[in-house]
């Protein structure tokens, strides 16, 4: 038979409780007359190992308590500086020279979005259903969506109707009247507002 330690798993103080089991176990034991390695020698190392786990927790304590100092102490000052920092900025204003002779850096102004530019290209071509027009166009850098417009008479402002919202640059409009000329137009729609029109695509719908 072989023996099992499992000692790979175990916590400190559980080796610590068994190998003291193990040394009384052995102790004035009549079929163990010269343990090797001597039994004085095991109580010594288990004696040593249960004085330097002490030392390890009562560390772990004392950091605990210093982890939480240092953490009041940052709170502390952020707290501080924040409130010295407004006080800063309600005698300069926005005069940059006054705030950074107090030694602090100014936030960076951000720039107001800008609109998309116009969709270019855009064509209309016949679709796979009597009156259906493909509406297609170059994608615009940062544009979130388009807008689409179409209309009998391009010429009068307010001939112009909506037909719909794409989010890529392309769009099936349905429902229109076949044999009838549309012209269409499209607009991209960014973080800084919307593009001016496109040039007008025009098809006869089939």
């Amino acid at each position: 038979m072989r023996v099992k330690l499992n000692l790979r798993n175990q916590s400190v103080p559980v080796k610590v409780a068994k190998g003291r089991q193990i040394v009384n176990a052995m102790t004035n034991n009549t079929s163990f007359a010269t343990p090797h390695p001597a039994l004085t020698d095991v109580s010594a190392a288990l004696d040593e190992l249960e004085n330097a786990f002490a030392q390890v927790q009562s560390a772990r304590a004392e950091v605990t308590t210093l982890v939480a100092t240092q953490d009041n102490a940052v709170a502390k000052v952020d707290q501080l500086l924040t409130q010295l920092a407004g006080y800063v900025e309600s005698v300069a204003g926005r005069n940059e020279t006054i705030i950074t002779s107090a030694g602090m850096e100014t936030k960076s102004v951000r720039s107001a979005p800008t609109l998309p530019t116009a969709p270019q290209g855009a064509s209309a071509s016949a679709g796979e259903h009597d009156g259906e027009i493909i509406l297609s166009w170059s994608p615009v850098a940062n544009a979130r969506s388009y807008i689409v417009e179409s209309s009998l008479d391009p010429a009068n402002a307010a001939s112009w109707t909506h037909v719909g919202i794409a989010i890529s640059a392309s769009k099936v409009i349905n429902s229109l009247k076949s044999g009838t000329r549309y012209w269409f137009r499209v607009a991209a729609v960014g973080a800084g507002g919307q593009s001016g029109w496109s040039e007008h695509a025009t098809k006869v719908v089939p």
